[in-house]
């Protein structure tokens, strides 16, 4: 029996909850997904060269309207992927009171506009992340533990038990090539992402999508009993399957920062995702379901609970250290690279496949402040 979390927000509190809440919440979602939609096509056209004197300041005023345009349609990309995100979550949530062929037709292509708008922003971001970790790890030796003091309480017992520091000889001498090689593979990745995102905000399927947002923004297709039927039990349901698929976790296991059976699983040779991760990318999907059926449930007024905001980002870390490693992995396998470059990208992926097991442990320390008084 899952054990149920008395600090998450409680969706069985407060006056019932109908379908009303639901079809204004879903206007308010397509509301922003059109107004989202409307500022990414104003920020996507090619920024203006500026006048064709070559003055520096006008070069300068150039370069800053193109950073700022480039800023601004990111944003509206990341605007357009949360309230996608946020509707295809409450259909998913509360499809009992949705007409069901509607909601069973657009939610699977919300979540592919979803994914395709994330993916090139996510090879831009893992890319960076890859890069900084190289440069930490082949940069000067870090002061010996004997020198540096005991951790502080804020380390979270990390220093405690860090992995031994690899042979920095060897992996100064491959870190930069390794990183040239990153460096190719995701931009190629970043580059293509970002093409097909194009491509499919101008797709007929694109349109279609849109189409029915337009549609949603002013009209919800509700069931015909949704009207006076109470939310509170879809939402539960959501927050027991999120503390089921908790429970189903190796907490236990993950109850130390650097957990060394799962790392050496983790060095696997197998190119497919690692087994391990599967159950923890599961468990951040269903966190954010229950976040969003709070917020349809208590609409405005939903309390910000930091604890579960923590968990939450415990587990994104974990999803960006293991794509991470899942990507050192991969570059370890191309052909013909020097001997150097591939111990330092085999460096780099047992790096990130720590910062998978870190993750774990500050998630299970989240999680269990959050059982504590529990019935």
């Amino acid at each position: 029996m899952a054990q149920r979390h008395h600090d998450l927000t409680d969706p069985t509190a407060g006056p019932v909850t109908t379908g009303d809440a639901l079809a204004g919440y879903l206007r308010g979602q397509a509301t922003e997904f059109l107004r989202a939609l409307r500022l990414h096509r104003e920020t996507g056209g090619a920024p203006s060269n500026g006048p064709s004197n070559g003055s520096a300041s006008a070069s300068a005023a150039g370069a800053g309207v193109a950073a700022s345009s480039t800023e601004a349609r990111v944003d509206a990309a990341r605007a357009l992927r949360r309230s996608a995100r946020r509707i295809s979550g409450s259909l998913h949530t509360f499809r009992p009171l949705l007409e069901p062929e509607w909601s069973e037709g657009i939610r699977p292509e919300l979540a592919w506009l979803s994914g395709t708008l994330a993916l090139e922003h996510a090879y831009g971001a893992r890319l960076e992340r890859l890069l900084l970790a190289l440069n930490r790890l082949s940069g000067p030796p870090p002061v010996p533990t004997q020198l540096a003091g005991p951790a502080g309480p804020g380390a979270g017992g990390r220093a405690a038990a860090h992995p031994a520091a690899p042979d920095r000889g060897n992996l100064t001498v491959g870190a930069a090539k390794a990183g040239a090689l990153l460096d190719r593979q995701l931009t190629l990745a970043r580059t293509r992402a970002h093409s097909t995102a194009l491509q499919a905000l101008g797709s007929s399927r694109f349109h279609a999508v849109a189409d029915k947002v337009a549609v949603l923004a002013s009209e919800v297709p509700l069931a015909s009993t949704a009207a006076g039927t109470d939310l509170r039990p879809l939402a539960r349901a959501a927050e027991e399957r999120l503390a089921d698929a908790v429970t189903a976790l190796p907490l236990v296991t993950a109850g130390s920062p650097y957990n060394a059976e799962a790392l050496i699983h983790g060095l696997s040779p197998d190119p497919a995702p690692h087994p391990q991760d599967a159950p923890w990318h599961q468990v951040r999907l269903l966190l954010r379901l229950h976040r969003y059926a709070c917020e349809v449930v208590h609409g405005r007024g939903t309390p910000l609970d930091v604890r579960l905001l923590t968990a939450g980002e415990a587990l994104d870390r974990h999803r960006d250290a293991s794509e991470a490693s899942s990507a050192a992995a991969q570059a370890a396998r191309t052909p013909r690279i020097a001997p150097a470059t591939a111990y330092a990208l085999g460096v780099l992926h047992a790096d990130q496949r720590h910062e998978v097991e870190a993750a774990r442990y500050a998630f299970q320390r989240s999680w269990q402040k959050q059982t504590i008084g529990a019935p």
